[in-house]
């Protein structure tokens, strides 16, 4: 009989006869390890000419790829960002460059001579601001409510910037005795400047470039402010025109008292009244930047004689003086450029009543 795993007729002719017959076939594990592993490709496997195997990406190759494909996507993202915050989600759709300022400046010509008195605080109490109050403490914003497109945070960004133009065009000392402009200029659309630098570098009477449509501004070579305190009294009312626009509609009465410049604290004192109504526009980005464009401005101001000019200064009429006779200049209908004069009689109930 043959041995165990024999077959019985013994091992068959030619076939191997044991172990050692693979012992050179045999691969030991570091042989395995060192292996380089290659896979056929199909299309190299149909191609006449193509190699019959291809070699399998090394690590290396793979992740140098992967890392410059992380560092396109990052600065696609960075990319983006920047966009985004240059592209603002709340800007306005399309750039649309402010109108020009409309401006109407009326003088008003007191009926006799102007009252006077060196105690400034007789002339307010004798008069109709006596109850009104002083500085910008008579400037207050309304209760504010959201709109159908803004909320009620935008609706007081919009009142309290139409506030500060009012308090730094009408009542910084500065800026009314004409050594100041930039307080105000700050406020406005960037798209008015233009329209405002012109207007102080280069005035005109064309209902377009009259500083004293932007500004109360007296002549300080023969005015001086006699008491800090303005009184002011009026009202601010904003308001939604469509998804993109809010608007604010300021009527304010002003009341300085003034006496000629340089002279002493004994001098006698007028009041001067200037009523200004503005209507301010806000576009999404006004109301992130805090400025504000400025559409129309209509002023009466008064006691001025007619025939003043006011286009870049007001001179107001002093104590005991008196309005020359005559209107204001004359005008010529076929003439284009400059406005209309316009002029006005102030009311006797407006002065003090000494």
């Amino acid at each position: 009989m043959g041995g165990p795993g024999e077959p019985p007729a013994g091992t068959p002719e030619g076939a191997p006869g044991g172990e050692d017959e693979y012992r050179s076939v045999v691969f030991d594990e570091s042989f395995v390890r060192a292996a380089r592993l290659q896979e056929f490709s199909a299309r190299e496997r149909m191609g006449d000419h193509a190699r019959a195997v291809r070699r399998r990406p090394n690590a290396h190759r793979r992740l140098s790829r992967q890392v410059v494909v992380l560092v396109v996507l990052i600065a696609v993202a960075f990319g983006t960002a920047i966009y985004m915050g240059v592209r603002h989600p709340y800007g306005s759709p399309a750039a649309k460059r402010p109108d020009p300022l409309r401006m109407t400046v009326i003088p008003l010509a007191p009926q006799g001579r102007v009252p006077g008195s060196a105690k400034v605080a007789d002339l307010f109490a004798k008069s109709p601001a006596a109850q009104f109050r002083i500085g910008a403490g008579g400037i207050n914003l309304p209760a504010a409510r959201r709109t159908a497109h803004f909320s009620e945070g935008q609706v007081v960004s919009a009142l309290a910037t139409a506030k500060d133009y009012l308090v730094q065009s009408s009542l910084d000392p500065e800026v009314l005795l004409g050594r100041a402009v930039r307080p105000a200029r700050v406020l406005l659309d960037p798209g008015q400047l233009d329209q405002f630098d012109r207007s102080f570098a280069h005035p005109a009477a064309d209902g377009r470039h009259a500083p004293t449509g932007w500004l109360v501004r007296f002549d300080a070579g023969r005015t001086a402010l006699a008491d800090p305190g303005v009184r002011v009294q009026g009202s601010l009312r904003a308001s939604e025109t469509d998804k993109n626009t809010l608007e604010v509609a300021s009527d304010h009465t002003f009341v300085y008292a003034l006496r000629a410049a340089r002279t002493g604290a004994g001098a006698p004192a007028s009041l001067f009244t200037v009523r200004r109504e503005l209507h301010f526009r806000f576009d999404r980005d006004d109301l992130r930047m805090h400025q504000a464009e400025l559409l129309a401005s209509y002023v009466q101001a008064g006691p001025l004689t007619c025939a003043a000019d006011t286009t870049r200064q007001l001179r107001p009429l002093l104590a005991g003086e008196k309005a020359t006779a005559g209107g204001p200049a004359g005008t010529d209908p076929y003439a284009t450029g400059d406005a209309t004069a316009l002029c006005g009689t102030l009311a006797g109930a407006a002065q003090p009543s000494l």
